[in-house]
């Protein structure tokens, strides 16, 4: 696994992803390894069975961390011997093409699981690097899957290559085993159902701020009948982002910033919220909506095709980037409880049924095997 900052995951839909899917893979009886860089691995981490956790050197700035590491890691990985290398995002895939030139032995695989190009922390030349990254995703990978059917339109389309689809996912959370003590709630003066919650990496394209906004404006006019505002997350090399939505929010005590949240934390924080916003300007496909769905919460999410495809008919929406309109949503759902609790019941069951991590796991276990097939239907030929 090549693209990712590591496991455990502390923050990140593709670190969830990679992890999710390699401790099932390691059980099943591969062996996985997990290129980690080492501001992010955990010395502490004890891998599952079948898993290791393998740190490689990166420069740790905006532009260099993603590509250095991958770099290294690929080498890392031709040197040993791996059977498949897969390749995780639209950057990290500009290098999928070392393994096919320099190790044609070795299956190559990548994960589309974002138009990184239209986020709007890049500049210019980042993005035409994205750009390319997709490109490359699309052309040197012996397979290509993408996390949702909105992109694997858009490869189609763009590109010409039909790609698998296989999406992000999630685990039951009665499956998670004991949560554990968390004074999470406590902490930060929270009551069960007695907020809004955001889960996302603080970047301008997640829309933290338009929720603020809309926030804001029903506090404003009393529609928020006691609800607080709880943003889990934080920057992602977007500190002045972050510096933005803490200023807009200085003179509201009833809008929380946790921080980054993970294990107990994260579990509680989700469990007990009222209902889950998701206004994200741009996806992949949303773990954090599918997260918020199986604890059983309504998700209100911006009308972007991503997110509808991830809700389907369980979610609520409002016009992408519409302040008044997510405001009026907001008012809504918050006047009906009943509501809410059945949607959310509605949505749980949709998230099991379509998008549970055991499943997504034997979708790309089965891809792996459909390329080891090739190579010795390739061998037998020569």
């Amino acid at each position: 696994m090549v693209g990712q900052k590591g496991i455990p995951t502390r923050f990140g839909g593709i670190e969830r992803h990679v992890e999710a899917l390699s401790v099932r893979l390691g059980r099943s009886g591969h062996e996985v390894l997990v290129y980690a860089r080492a501001w992010y691995a955990d010395d502490g981490y004890e891998c599952p069975e079948g898993v290791r956790v393998i740190v490689t050197p990166t420069i740790r700035t905006k532009h260099l961390d993603a590509i250095v590491h991958t770099f290294t890691s690929t080498v890392h990985a031709i040197r040993e011997g791996v059977d498949v290398i897969h390749y995780h995002g639209v950057g990290p895939s500009l290098l999928s093409w070392i393994p096919r030139v320099f190790a044609p032995r070795i299956r190559v695989v990548a994960t589309f699981h974002c138009i990184d190009r239209k986020h709007q922390k890049w500049g210019a030349f980042a993005r035409t690097m994205l750009w390319l990254g997709e490109r490359f995703a699309c052309t040197f990978p012996h397979r290509t899957i993408t996390v949702s059917k909105v992109l694997r339109s858009y490869c189609e389309k763009r590109y010409g290559r039909c790609t698998q689809y296989i999406p992000n996912g999630i685990a039951e959370p009665e499956a998670l085993g004991e949560q554990g003590w968390s004074d999470v709630l406590e902490h930060y003066g929270l009551e069960p159902g007695g907020y809004i919650a955001m889960v996302s990496r603080l970047v301008r394209h997640k829309g933290a701020h338009h929720l603020i906004d809309a926030y804001r404006k029903i506090k404003a006019g009393g529609g928020a009948y006691g609800k607080k505002l709880v943003i889990v997350g934080d920057s992602a090399f977007t500190d002045d982002y972050v510096a933005g939505l803490k200023a807009l929010a200085a003179d509201d005590e009833d809008i929380v910033f946790t921080g980054y949240r993970s294990g107990a934390d994260l579990d509680l924080l989700f469990a007990s919220a009222y209902l889950v916003v998701h206004p994200s300007e741009s996806e992949g496909l949303p773990i954090a909506v599918l997260d918020a769905m199986s604890y059983g919460k309504t998700v209100l999410v911006s009308d972007i095709p991503e997110n509808l495809e991830a809700v389907g008919e369980h979610g609520v929406t409002f016009r992408n980037k519409d302040v008044d309109d997510l405001a009026l949503k907001l008012v809504h759902l918050i006047r009906h409880p009943h509501d809410v609790a059945e949607r959310g019941e509605r949505s749980r069951r949709h998230v099991i049924e379509n998008y549970h991590w055991d499943d997504i796991t034997c979708a790309v276990d089965g891809v792996y095997h459909s390329l080891e097939q090739v190579a010795v239907e390739k061998n037998a030929t020569a």
